[in-house]
Order: C-alpha cells, then sequence, then structure tokens
C-alpha cells in the first residue's frame, strides 16, 4: 500500500530520471526466444514438434538494467565483453535501437556471446508456456588485454556519470581486477554504486548498497532465511560485511525488504499491480529493482522511497514476457494507481 504523501514523492522522483547518467558494468546476455504451436508428437522421442511462430532477441543480463535505465529517460552507457557472432549482433542491433551507449562493449576473440535461448510453446489464443532453456556460455575468463581495456574505459567513464551498476550474472566480467578499478575510483569520485551480483556478495565493499534477491543473500552465508528473524539477520550481517549503507533483498512473491545502517529495516509486500493480475514472467524484474531503485537514488531519494518505486516498477515488468521495462509514463501511471493505506 502507498500513502498519498509517499505516492506524490515517487511520482515526482519518477520524473526526475531524464538525462541522469548510468554506466553498467558486468556480464552482458542475449536473451533469444522461439515460440511455437505444439503440431504433435514426435515419432523420434517423446517430445512436442512445434510449428515455429516467432523469435526474437532482448537485452539480458547486464543490459537489462541498462536498458531498463534508458527507458526511464537515463542516459546509459555499457561496459562488458561480447562475442563476434549473430547472438552478438543481434543484442548490439537491440541496444542501438534504444539508443544505449555500446563503446564499451568489447568483443573477445574467441568467446561467444552469453546467450540464453528459451523455447516456448502454446497456441495463439493461450498463454505461451517456457519448456526449454538453452544456455551457452564460456567458461573462460577474460584476457589481460580485455580486462585492461575495460579498465581503461570504465577509468574514462566514470567521472562522467552519476550512479554505476555492477551487474554480476558470474560469467568472469565482474572479477577481481574490475572490482579494484571501480570501486576505489567510485568512492574517490563520490559517486554512487549499486551492486546486483549472483555471486559472493562480500566482494562488494564499501558500496553505496546491493539488491540481491533471498537465495543470494542466503548463499553468501551459507545459511536458509525462513522466517523474519533470520532475514533481519542475513540483512544486517550483509550491512556488516560489504560496509555498505543498504541491502534491498527482493524476495519474490513475499515483496522485498531494505535494510540501511541505524534505521528500522522496512519490509514491502508485492506490489499491488502484482497482487492484482497473475504474474506472467518474473524473467529479469531484479535488473528492473536494480535499475529503478539506483535511478531513484540518483535523484536523491531517500532509500525507502527509491525502494517503494522500484518495488512498483517490478510490478510492471513481471505481467510481461521476457526482460521487460517500463516507460516514464507506465511507471507514473502505477505510482498513481497504487492503492492508500
Amino acid at each position: 500500500m502507498t500513502a498519498a504523501p509517499q505516492r506524490n514523492r515517487l511520482a515526482r522522483l519518477s520524473g526526475q530520471f531524464s538525462g541522469k547518467r548510468v554506466l553498467v558494468v558486468g556480464d552482458m546476455v542475449a536473451d533469444e526466444y522461439i515460440l511455437g504451436a505444439p503440431l504433435k508428437v514426435s515419432r523420434e522421442a517423446p517430445v512436442l514438434v512445434l510449428g515455429q511462430r516467432d523469435t526474437f532477441t532482448v537485452p539480458g543480463g547486464a543490459t537489462n538494467p541498462g536498458v531498463n535505465a534508458r527507458t526511464l529517460g537515463a542516459e546509459v552507457y555499457l561496459s562488458g565483453v561480447i562475442g563476434d557472432d549473430a547472438s552478438g549482433h543481434r543484442l548490439l542491433d537491440k541496444l542501438q535501437e534504444y539508443g544505449v551507449h555500446t563503446e564499451g562493449l568489447l568483443c573477445a576473440p574467441g568467446r561467444p556471446t552469453y546467450t540464453k535461448t528459451r523455447v516456448l510453446a502454446g497456441d495463439r489464443q493461450l498463454r505461451q508456456q517456457q519448456i526449454v532453456r538453452i544456455d551457452l556460455v564460456s567458461e573462460d575468463g577474460l584476457s589481460d588485454e580485455v580486462t585492461e581495456r575495460m579498465q581503461t574505459y570504465i577509468s574514462e567513464t566514470l567521472p562522467q556519470v552519476d550512479a554505476i551498476i555492477l551487474s554480476d550474472y558470474e560469467n568472469g566480467v565482474i572479477s577481481p581486477a574490475i572490482i579494484g578499478t571501480v570501486l576505489p575510483l567510485a568512492r574517490e569520485l563520490e559517486k554512487i554504486v549499486v551492486v546486483d551480483s549472483h555471486g559472493d556478495l562480500a566482494r562488494f565493499k564499501g558500496v553505496t548498497a546491493l539488491t540481491p534477491n533471498q537465495p543470494e543473500a542466503e548463499a553468501t552465508f551459507g545459511e536458509p532465511v525462513t522466517g523474519i528473524e533470520s532475514l533481519e539477520r542475513a540483512g544486517e550481517r550483509l550491512l556488516t560485511v560489504t560496509e555498505s549503507e543498504g541491502v534491498l533483498i527482493t524476495r519474490g512473491s513475499e515483496g522485498m525488504s531494505l535494510f540501511e545502517r541505524g534505521r528500522t529495516p522496512v519490509h514491502l509486500p508485492v506490489s499491488d499491480l502484482t497482487r492484482v493480475t497473475e504474474i506472467f514472467d518474473p524473467t529479469g524484474a531484479g535488473d528492473t529493482v536494480a535499475a529503478t531503485f539506483t535511478l531513484a537514488l540518483t535523484a536523491r531519494a531517500a532509500m525507502a522511497d527509491a525502494a517503494a518505486l522500484a518495488n512498483i516498477a517490478a510490478g510492471l515488468v513481471v505481467r510481461r514476457l521476457g526482460c521487460a521495462t517500463n516507460s516514464p509514463e507506465e511507471l507514473l501511471a502505477a505510482i498513481q494507481a497504487s492503492a492508500p493505506d
């Protein structure tokens, strides 16, 4: 529930995103979709034969928070690697359609574009259901040359932006060398740093905030979250270990919880939008949270308001297929439609 004074604050904040500058560093992913209608059962194996109806590529991984920030009005710069392959070219084309700066995307020789291919089946009148996902991912780390080129781009770009998002899908881009470049320089320049990492959260010392989901928070300490008490212990431990100002833990159908130094935890239920409509696809919702939360911080929002805005934004994108984004108009309408206390 969102009370009228907070709704007014959130509405003002959402209008201040235009012109903000955000650098996103991390694992760039091409999310490819193949949509088909079931035709019959194969004679070769007990599997469906689909008649392909459509195929398309959308920005995933670290490109998704970038595109989310871009569609909300920010100027976005990306730093990461892609391959010199069809998936990489399709991903670049989509990013350029959005007007994202791609000069920082480097081609790593012999390394394929990190690609997630989802096959969905369903009749035109029915909801498409994902039946299989195929991942193409390299196990190799980045070469010293590519890492140094990334470091140079980050060092040149960071002074020009308001915030940086580190988006770590554990594909080798967010290495100790990259962390060692970003964090000291960001602290020196007093930039906002938000971390959205699938890996060990304790690596990120002194950042502004982290936006893990609950399993990622649990994995950092190897302990399950079984209720509010254990959740709050995990949140406080993350604040201490990362020396961060805030931790926003997303909890799926349980909403999200914000932990700040010296403040009482704030537990947000799922967005009103999610409660009144059936969730369609949660893919990329965490990226939407990271992007919206970061932009709100660049507009000098209190973390509680930034979290509330991110919660509303996530409630919008889960109703759409794949890694989705929000426009400023959609976000404002959702804020205004959020139910009062």
